[in-house]
């Protein structure tokens, strides 16, 4: 198992998340239970506003990609880092305004938001919008008029970097359904388009090149391919970029076959990017732009851990053997959709040795609905605690009530205390929104 600071074989044996034992989690909330810890969000938020704050002279912000994780504690949490957020939509706005979370600093993504959305944002007084569309741009022009404000923008544009990372998390491609790419033209049409609008203020670009990267020369290129852009336009248009937003797409530890990163690797990558923005601007005599970044699962994915209790075992003689457990696609439905691979541990016995390579099912009524195959594991049996590890990120995001079945509680732990952050669903919160047409009857 690789460990960082937050996870931890207690003397009874037992894994210990934050301080807390996972057993007694277990037992006090039930499983299926998410779990993250405060310190390690904390931590990882400080790693990249102090790499900002130290190697770019504060001259930046760096914004939780609410995505990878949104509830109202992680915004407050923010809040209190100094750092700001990203949001895709009106549900992830709301939250984070509920939250307390203060709207300049919020950025609003999406390659299709809705007319509700973009006035929610232009209304809320959000720090800027990332426009994704030619209509985008003229309807938020429009919505900006009758608000009598000047909204700030970012246009997402494609530097033509493919990141190494799964086909359907790679989002810079010419063929992609997000921004416009620099390499046939769009990106000149769609910057001339919107300094044209009146009631929209471009600011400056932003890119987003995938997801689970480890490759530092990855974000190097796209940094410098956008700022080879910034210069283009200055000249052909005579538009000055005030503000960069390099994304995302840091990766983090799922398995062994991934790379163990430390604060000072992740700090090294901001640190490269922020060395190739300052050549190029050194290079073509340009202003050093506001520089914003959008880590999220870098923040969250370790920080989460899930807790689940084994039921059925069933072992096919010379083919595979499955560990059912109480959850399954519903609370984690990313090894169904990308065949993402997890670590899986005996949360129960940290100590015992794995003698198995095993298929953890969910209860799911789908053949797919699989959590991780072939997976070592001691011997288990019905009662055991489980936790698959780095479910911090895009679990509870794309949690549905498939089956019927509750999307899990959601608890913080920090220095041996747990507090609940999402509360536990009940039967009623399953059909609260059902209704019974009356010419049905009963």
């Amino acid at each position: 198992m690789h460990q960082r600071e937050t996870l931890k074989v207690n003397g009874a044996g037992h894994l210990e998340i934050g301080g807390c034992d996972c057993t007694r989690l277990a037992a006090d909330y039930g499983t299926p239970l998410y779990v993250f810890d405060e310190s390690y969000m904390r931590n990882m938020m400080r790693v990249y506003k102090n790499t900002i704050d130290k190697n770019y002279g504060g001259n930046g912000l760096v914004l939780y990609a609410s995505k990878a994780f949104s509830c109202m504690a992680v915004y407050v949490i923010a809040k209190q880092e100094g750092i700001g957020c990203d949001v895709v939509s009106g549900g992830e706005l709301y939250t984070a305004l509920k939250a307390g979370f203060p709207a300049d600093k919020i950025y609003l993504h999406g390659n299709n938001k809705t007319e509700n959305e973009l006035v929610e944002a232009v209304e809320a007084g959000v720090g800027g919008i990332i426009v994704d569309s030619f209509r985008e741009a003229d309807l938020l022009d429009k919505i900006a008029r009758g608000h009598n404000v000047k909204q700030n923008v970012l246009l997402r544009i494609n530097p033509g970097v493919e990141a190494h990372t799964h086909a359907f998390v790679q989002t810079a491609r010419t063929d992609s359904k997000f921004g416009f790419s620099i390499s046939d033209g769009a990106a000149q049409r769609i910057t001339e388009h919107v300094l044209s609008l009146k009631n929209l203020n471009l600011q400056g670009f932003h890119c987003h090149i995938g997801s689970q990267i480890f490759e530092s020369k990855s974000f190097v290129l796209a940094a410098e391919k956008v700022m080879d852009y910034i210069a283009e336009v200055k000249k052909s248009l005579n538009f000055t970029a005030s503000v960069l937003n390099i994304g995302g797409g840091f990766g983090i530890h799922y398995t062994d076959e991934d790379p163990v990163l430390t604060d000072k690797d992740y700090a090294g990558y901001l640190d490269a990017l922020i060395e190739a923005v300052k050549s190029k601007a050194s290079q073509y005599g340009l202003d050093l732009p506001y520089l914003l970044i959008e880590p999220g699962r870098s923040i969250v994915g370790e920080a989460g851990i899930t807790l689940y209790t084994v039921g059925s075992v069933k072992d096919i003689p010379g083919i595979k053997k499955y560990v059912a457990i109480d959850g399954g696609m519903f609370e984690n439905p990313r090894y169904a959709l990308y065949q993402s691979k997890y670590t899986v541990v005996k949360a129960s016995d940290m100590n015992a040795v794995c003698t198995q390579k095993v298929t953890i099912a969910g209860k799911c009524c789908e053949s797919g609905d699989l959590i991780a195959v072939d997976v070592p594991l001691p011997e288990v049996e019905a009662g055991d605690i489980l936790a698959v590890l780095s479910t911090g990120a895009y679990n509870y995001s794309m949690a549905s009530n498939y089956n019927r079945n509750f999307i899990p509680q959601c608890v913080l732990v920090k220095d041996g205390k747990a507090d609940t952050i999402i509360k536990k669903q009940t039967y009623e919160d399953l059909v609260r929104n059902d209704l019974i047409p009356s010419r049905l009857g009963k």
